[in-house]
């Protein structure tokens, strides 16, 4: 099996911090320990198995060959990456009830 290797994007990473933040906060340290856990897998997943996102259909050229998945155990936060044979790319990871390709 090939290995990508893997890139996030500094908004992704933003993104993940603020989640953890959001939830430290809110709900406090298991809660957040469970986010990243559940970011974690996301990108293995993705890492070792990048077509098994499914495709995103946006209108921008820009983002054609995007795809996305689910963060396990928070099924409304996506994870958006791209890939290519060499390289994962992590862009965002955002609830999904956002207007995205904007954020994209």
């Amino acid at each position: 099996m090939k290995k990508h290797r893997l890139v996030l994007s500094d908004a992704a990473a933003a993104d993940i911090v603020e989640q953890a933040d959001w939830y430290s906060a809110q709900s406090g340290k298991a809660l957040t320990a469970r986010w990243e856990q559940a970011v974690t897998a996301a990108i293995m997943r993705v890492l070792h198995r990048p077509n098994a996102g499914t495709p995103c259909q946006f209108h921008a050229s820009e983002l054609h060959g995007l795809r996305r998945t689910a963060i396990p155990g928070f099924p409304k936060h996506l994870l958006f990456y791209r890939f290519d044979r060499d390289e994962v790319l992590i862009v965002r990871v955002v609830h999904g009830a956002r207007d995205l390709e904007p954020l994209l």
